[in-house]
C-alpha cells in the first residue's frame, strides 16, 4: 500500500515547489490573450478552478462548450452527449451523431480563406528537398488516393495500416483512409516484419500504404523488403500500395497483383469524393501500445474521440494553439504524436513541419535550424528529445528561435536539469512549456499546462478538464496535497479507447479492476506544496528501498546533475534485505571521462539520498532501449538484468541497445 506520508523521493520536489516560488509566471498579457481565457468567457466561468469544477460534475456539458467554440462538426447532431447506461468502461459519446474526421480537418476549410493557405511543408534529411501544400492541393491529393482505395475494394471499417517515413504523402494517406471510412492502423516506420506481422494479423488489415525506402542519417533505407516479409505470414492483407521515395537509387520488389504503385493507382483520379458520414462512436484510428507481456494493446479511437480531447480540449483551449501557429513535432506517424500533427492545426486552419530523419543529422544544429528557417511558433518536445540535444551544450545560441511562441512536452517525466536548460535556452526565461500528460489508452491528457498558471520545472498547472482526474491511495481515498498517489479517472473521457481491439476482457482488467470503479493510470502523481501536479514515474517503475517507495525520477535528475551523463534510467532489481536494490543504467557525455565514473555516480546518489540509496550496480553504455516517442523503457533493462523474458519489444527504435546491454551484463 501506498505510505500516508511523503516519501523521501519527493522531499526535493516539495522544497523546490514551497512557498509558491514559482520559476516562471504567466504575464497578464498572455493570459488575457488565451484562448483558455475566451473560453473561460464563453462558458461564464470565474477562472479555470470554478470550470474544472463544474466540467468533473457535468462533462457532457463541458463537451458541448468545447464542440461549440472549436467549430466541431456533425451531418447528424448528435441524440445524447454522454450515454453510461452500460457502465463507465463503455461510456458512448455523440450517440446517435455522424461526422468523420476529415470532415473536421479539411472539408470544413472549403469556400473559407484558408483554402489556399499553407497546410504542410515538408523537408528532407537533405535540406536542399522541400514542398509545400496548400489546403485545396493535399484535400485534392487526400480525393485521389481515397478514390484509389475505393476503386481498390476498400470499404468502411476495412483496416489500412500505414507504414512510412515522415513524408507528404504519408498525412495524405492518414486522411485518405479516413475519407472512405477506413481505420487507420498506423505503424512506426522502423519496425522490423516481426511487429508488423503481429499488428497486421492482430488488426486484421486490408491493405498496407507504404513507401519505397527513406533517408536515415545519409543511408537510403528500403521498407519494402520488410514489409514483404511480414506480409508472408499476414494473409488477411490484399493490396500494398507503394510510394516511390524518388532519389535513393534502390530497388523496390512488387509481387503483381498484390503491389500497386501509388503513382499508378492515382493517375487519371480527379479527388472528388465525398467524406464517408460516420457514426461518431465508429473506429476511426486503431494505434497499437506495447503491453508489459503478451500482444501489443490495440488502443481505438473514434471519429469524435481524439479531436474532442487532445486536439481541441488539451491542445486548442488549454494549449493555446492557434489559426496563426505553425505546429512542429519531430515524430513518426506510428506514435500518438504522428495523429497530433495531423490533427491539430488542421483542424485549426494553420499549419504543420514535417521534417524527414533526425533531429542530428546532418549536422547537430539540425533541429534548431528547422525552428529557425521554416519560423516555428509552436513546438513539441519530449523530455528525452531535449536531453539528446543537451549534449551539444550551446549550440542551440546560433539559432533564431525568435518565432517561438508557444512549447509543449510530453511522453514521459521531467528531471529538472533538462526541463531548466530547455527553459532558458530555448524559452529564453520567457515562454512556457505546456507539459502534458496521459496517453494512448485515454487519448488525450490528465494532467495538463496552461499558459494562465505558473510553472515549476517538471510541473503541470492543473488537472484536465471534464475527467475527474484525481490521485488516490490504494483504496481509492483521495490523498492530500503533498502526498503520492496513483493518478486515476473518476469519469470516462470522450478520449478513452473504445476498448481494447478485440479485447474487451483484456481492457477492464488493464485499467479499470486495479481500483473498482476508476481508471488506473498506472502513474503515480502528487500535488506539490506548490499547487502545481508531477507525475513522478509509472507505477511498475517504483522502487521500494528499505520499506520506503521511490521513483526513477528524482534519482535519475541526481545523476544528470553531475554534468557527466547525457541520459540516464534508474530502476530496481529484487535483493533479500532492501527488497529492491538500485541499478543504474548511464549514457556518459561525449567529453566525459569514464575513468572512475561509477564510483562518482554511486557516490552522488549516496549524497543526495542517502546511504541505503547506494545502488547495486552502474552501467556505463552507449544508448538506452526507447520507444520511437523516446520513452525509456525501464522494465526492459530491468528484465535484462534478470535475465527474463522482456515482453513485447515490437515499439523500441532501437532493439540493438537491448542485445549490447545484455552482451555488458553477461560479461
Amino acid at each position: 500500500m501506498l505510505e500516508n506520508a511523503v516519501n523521501d523521493l519527493w522531499r526535493s520536489v516539495n522544497l523546490m515547489t514551497d512557498n509558491n516560488n514559482y520559476v516562471w509566471t504567466p504575464p497578464q498579457e498572455l493570459i488575457d490573450s488565451s484562448n483558455l481565457t475566451a473560453f473561460l468567457r464563453a462558458t461564464h466561468q470565474s477562472d479555470y478552478d470554478a470550470l474544472l469544477a463544474k466540467a468533473d460534475v457535468d462533462p457532457a456539458w463541458l463537451m458541448e462548450a468545447v464542440f461549440r467554440f472549436c467549430d466541431v462538426r456533425f451531418y447528424r447532431p448528435y441524440d445524447h452527449m454522454l450515454d453510461v447506461s452500460r457502465g463507465l468502461p463503455w461510456a458512448r459519446w455523440c450517440a446517435g451523431g455522424t461526422t468523420n474526421i476529415v470532415l473536421n480537418c479539411i472539408d470544413k476549410h472549403r469556400d473559407t480563406p484558408v483554402w489556399d493557405q499553407t497546410f504542410l511543408v515538408w523537408e528532407g534529411e537533405d535540406a536542399s528537398e522541400q514542398r509545400s501544400l496548400t489546403y485545396r492541393e493535399f484535400a485534392e491529393d487526400v480525393g485521389r488516393l481515397a478514390q484509389a482505395l475505393d476503386n481498390l475494394g476498400i470499404k468502411r471499417g476495412d483496416v489500412v495500416a500505414i507504414y512510412m517515413p515522415n513524408l507528404p504523402e504519408t498525412f495524405v494517406a492518414f486522411f485518405a483512409i479516413l475519407k472512405i471510412g477506413a481505420i487507420v492502423m498506423p505503424l512506426f516506420s522502423g519496425f522490423g516484419p516481426s511487429p508488423i506481422t503481429t499488428r497486421l494479423n492482430h488488426g486484421g488489415a486490408k491493405a498496407v500504404i507504404t513507401a519505397s525506402g527513406t533517408w536515415r542519417r545519409g543511408v537510403p533505407a528500403a521498407l519494402k523488403p520488410a514489409l514483404d516479409s511480414a506480409l508472408e505470414t499476414a494473409p488477411s492483407v490484399e493490396h500494398v500500395i507503394v510510394y516511390e521515395r524518388e532519389g535513393l537509387g534502390i530497388q523496390t520488389p512488387m509481387r503483381a497483383g498484390r503491389d500497386h504503385w501509388w503513382h499508378d493507382v492515382v493517375s487519371g483520379q480527379n479527388g472528388s469524393i465525398a467524406t464517408a458520414e460516420m457514426a461518431a462512436d465508429d473506429p476511426a484510428i486503431l494505434l497499437y501500445t506495447s503491453g508489459t507481456t503478451g500482444e501489443p494493446k490495440g488502443c481505438v479511437w473514434t471519429h469524435v474521440s481524439f479531436i474532442g480531447s487532445m486536439v481541441t480540449r488539451d491542445i486548442i483551449i488549454c494549449g493555446d494553439f492557434k489559426a496563426t501557429d505553425r505546429f512542429f513535432f519531430m515524430s513518426d506517424m506510428g506514435w500518438m504524436v504522428g495523429a497530433m500533427c495531423a490533427c491539430i492545426p488542421s483542424i485549426s486552419g494553420a499549419s504543420l513541419l514535417v521534417a524527414e530523419g533526425t533531429p542530428d543529422f546532418p549536422d547537430t544544429g539540425r533541429f534548431w535550424r528547422l525552428i529557425q528557417d521554416h519560423e516555428i511558433t509552436y513546438l513539441g518536445v519530449s523530455p528525452t528529445i531535449v536531453r539528446s540535444l543537451m549534449r551539444y551544450c550551446d549550440e542551440v545560441e546560433r539559432y533564431d528561435l525568435s518565432r517561438l511562441r508557444m512549447t509543449t512536452s510530453g511522453g514521459e517525466a521531467w528531471t529538472e536539469g533538462p526541463w531548466r536548460w530547455f527553459f532558458e535556452h530555448v524559452c529564453k526565461r520567457e515562454l512556457p512549456i505546456i507539459n502534458i500528460t496521459g496517453g494512448t489508452e485515454v487519448g488525450g491528457c490528465i494532467l495538463i499546462g496552461t499558459p494562465n498558471h505558473p510553472m515549476n520545472p517538471g510541473s503541470f498547472s492543473r488537472r484536465a478538464l471534464g475527467m475527474g482526474a484525481d490521485i488516490v491511495d490504494m483504496s481509492g481515498n483521495a490523498v492530500p496535497q503533498g502526498e503520492v498517489g496513483e493518478l486515476v479517472l473518476r469519469n470516462p473521457s470522450i478520449g478513452m479507447t473504445k476498448s481494447l481491439w478485440k479485447a474487451d476482457e483484456r481492457y477492464v482488467e488493464s485499467y479499470w479492476n486495479t481500483i473498482p470503479g476508476l481508471w488506473v493510470h498506472g502513474d503515480f502523481a502528487m500535488q506539490g506544496n506548490d499547487g502545481l501536479y508531477y507525475v513522478l514515474g509509472r507505477s511498475d517503475d517504483t522502487i521500494k528501498i528499505s520499506g520506503k517507495r521511490t521513483g526513477p525520477a528524482e534519482l535519475e535528475g541526481i545523476l544528470i546533475g553531475t554534468g557527466k551523463l547525457a541520459e540516464a534510467a534508474v530502476f530496481g532489481v529484487p535483493h533479500p534485505v532492501k527488497g529492491s536494490a538500485i541499478v543504474c543504467a548511464c549514457v556518459p557525455m561525449p567529453s566525459a571521462d569514464t575513468r572512475g565514473l561509477t564510483e562518482e555516480l554511486s557516490a552522488a546518489l549516496v549524497k543526495g539520498m542517502g546511504a541505503s540509496y547506494r545502488p547495486e550496480r552502474v552501467l556505463l553504455v552507449d544508448d538506452l532501449p526507447r520507444t520511437r516517442n523516446m520513452k525509456i523503457m525501464r522494465r526492459v533493462l530491468r528484465a535484462v538484468l534478470e535475465n527474463k523474458d522482456p515482453g513485447d519489444l515490437s515499439a523500441l527504435a532501437n532493439p540493438e541497445a537491448v542485445d549490447a546491454i545484455r552482451r555488458q551484463v553477461a560479461g
